[in-house]
């Protein structure tokens, strides 16, 4: 015996694996998001270690510039371009004001990304 009406049980037909496609769609699209995601935080990853190591690339020339300042005075107006192996097409450009400031460049370009640029200067005076 059929507890229900017969019009209310056929209009019922269909109507779980419609709850089940939906519930799917849903699950699906939450997936993707996570992935997509996923993949966001990777390329943030990427880009703040290339930003890291750009600024301890320039970081560094700088130190060496301040450990041999007595010869700053014969680099006035010296521009030096040499490539970085540890950036993706990775080059630092070095030049030196006659007002003894020296300005570091780093810049890089990811493959198939933008290029990027990081820039320090420093005042290098009263030592020579």
């Amino acid at each position: 015996m059929n507890r229900y009406p017969p019009t209310l049980h056929k209009s019922q037909k269909g109507a779980f694996l419609l709850e089940a496609l939906i519930a799917v769609l849903i699950f699906s699209l939450g997936i993707l998001a996570l992935a997509g995601l996923q993949a966001v935080m990777i390329k943030n990853t990427d880009d703040a270690k290339y930003r890291a190591e750009a600024t301890f690339i320039a970081q560094q020339k700088l130190g060496e510039i301040w450990t041999n300042a007595q010869n700053l005075g014969s680099l006035a107006d010296y521009v030096v371009d040499e490539p970085v192996e540890q950036l993706p097409s990775g080059n630092r450009v070095v030049a030196v004001s006659p007002e003894s400031v020296v300005t570091v460049t780093v810049s890089w370009k990811l493959p198939g990304g933008d290029s990027h640029t990081y820039s320090t200067n420093a005042r290098v005076e009263g030592i020579y």
